[in-house]
């Protein structure tokens, strides 16, 4: 690394900026999706003359899809760079000084400086920053339990991490795979191993998977894993990793029963990876994310930005702030951090947490607020749920589809949506999505004008159909 001294730490001082001929200095934190974005945006607007960029990467890859690693462990991506939007010799052509392997320790928000690590020879140094992006994402569940750290145990957060899987899978001797975790890494997780061959059981706290879904949606998505041959232990927990002679995994034990594995995999969900910005004194929410405002500025840190999975964001529908850890919310407060950076103006207004995943030829969508998120926002509100098809009932190939609708008490407006089907099924959520953005009643969704033709719905469109009746019954609440 630059900046270091023969003892294998360095300093450069707010006064190498005159060095640098009067060029400022963004810093970036993190190579993946908020925080490459925010650097080539930055880039766009301003150029090597103007503005030097230097980010900082962990691991061996940047700008890459951590949600296609489920789809490239079971097959259906067949070559890992295929997930890489963007190399790190592309950054380089760009003018971004890109450090892979490279890890940030230590934040000085006072002297304007970040310490970083070099992975392999650790050798350390600083580096001082007119402007400061944070993109250090989120971490991985890990509890702490026997045997959690033993060989055999993969975590499926990084590209890093799916290469280590995949080689660990090559070692193992056996196909049985434990997937402690039922949410949408958990059950993707799960199908991809399905697909390598392996005897899957997948175990969760939850009575059934997904709970991102109220759970009698979640059972839909449970009948669709038991008929793929995935075994669900539902409503039971993991205290222990069972390891045998040589310390491999060979077992994952609850209170009731023990799970012969070869391998286990961890979805139980991620936390934000905040300790740099806990430690510099950052803001940081209920959720443990950094707090930010609508430009993606850290609280109070006229020249700090934070975005993606490290921040916690303003839910649109219930007016709170959460941490909804997405791609797509990444790459956009990453373009709003960039054009920031850069010298322009840009916002990102929050999110109503739109989320979709498939089993098999099953598809899962959901966007606002479950049931017990509504509650918890203090709520009320009424919730229907209809059965209809992808396409007219009479045109082939139509399927089965469970629409659920959650609307507000008397005022009508729409709260959420969850649906479960095939073909067609998971992207119809993005029509409640644009409504809960607007701000819609259920009133007002039945008068969308969607597209119709029998080949790809009913003339009456499910997530209409459900409008309809949740319509309905909120003239019928007002009495």
């Amino acid at each position: 690394m630059s900046n270091s001294t023969s003892g294998g730490t360095g300093t450069d001082t707010a006064g190498a900026r005159r060095a640098r001929g009067g060029r400022e200095r963004l810093v970036v934190i993190g190579g993946d999706a908020a925080g490459m974005s925010a650097a080539s945006q930055a880039r766009r607007l301003r150029g090597p003359g103007e503005l030097e960029i230097v980010a900082f990467e962990r691991g061996h890859f940047s700008s890459y899809s951590a949600c296609g690693i489920p789809y490239w462990v079971g097959g259906d991506v067949t070559d890992r760079d295929r997930l890489i939007a963007r190399s790190p010799e592309e950054h380089r052509a760009r003018d971004i000084d890109l450090r892979l392997r490279t890890e940030v320790t230590e934040i000085d928000v006072a002297a304007g400086r970040v310490r970083a690590r070099d992975v392999d020879s650790g050798a350390e140094s600083w580096t001082s920053y007119d402007k400061l992006v944070i993109a250090t994402g989120a971490r991985p569940v890990r509890p702490e339990m026997p045997g959690i750290d033993a060989p055999g145990v993969y975590g499926v957060q990084t590209l890093d991490d799916g290469e280590e899987l995949l080689a660990g899978m090559a070692r193992a001797r056996g196909r049985r795979a434990v997937v402690v975790g039922a949410g949408y890494i958990g059950v993707e997780m799960a199908e991809a191993l399905i697909k390598r061959g392996y005897e899957v059981t997948v175990v969760d706290r939850g009575r059934e998977p997904m709970s991102t879904l109220d759970p009698d949606m979640g059972r839909l998505v449970h009948e669709a894993m038991t008929g793929l041959g995935i075994t669900m232990a539902g409503g039971t927990e993991v205290t222990q990793v069972l390891t045998g002679p040589r310390g491999r995994v060979r077992a994952v034990a609850t209170g009731e029963a023990e799970y012969p594995a070869d391998v286990v995999v961890l979805g139980i969900g991620v936390r934000p990876e905040t300790s740099l910005a806990r430690a510099a004194g950052l803001p940081l929410g209920a959720h443990g994310g950094l707090l930010t405002d609508r430009a993606m500025r850290v609280r109070g840190h006229e020249n700090i930005w934070a975005g993606g999975d490290c921040v916690e964001v303003l839910d649109l529908v219930s007016g709170q702030q959460r941490h909804v850890p997405l791609g797509t919310h990444a790459n956009k407060q990453g373009q709003v951090i960039g054009t920031n950076a850069g010298g322009g103006y840009a916002t990102f207004p929050g999110v109503v947490g739109t989320a979709v995943s498939k089993v098999c030829d099953l598809e899962i969508a959901r966007t606002g607020l479950r049931e017990r998120d509504a509650r918890r926002a203090g709520l009320r509100f009424e919730t229907v749920t209809v059965e209809s098809t992808s396409r007219a009932g009479y045109y082939p190939g139509a399927s089965p589809m469970t629409v659920k609708m959650l609307a507000e008490h008397r005022t009508g407006r729409l709260l959420g949506v969850q649906i479960v089907g095939r073909e067609g099924a998971a992207k119809r959520v993005d029509i409640a999505a644009v409504a809960l953005t607007a701000g819609l009643t259920v009133e007002q969704m039945t008068a969308l004008d969607l597209g119709y033709a029998p080949p790809f719905s009913p003339v009456w469109d499910p997530v209409l159909v459900a409008a309809r009746k949740a319509a309905a019954q909120v003239d019928a609440a007002r009495g």
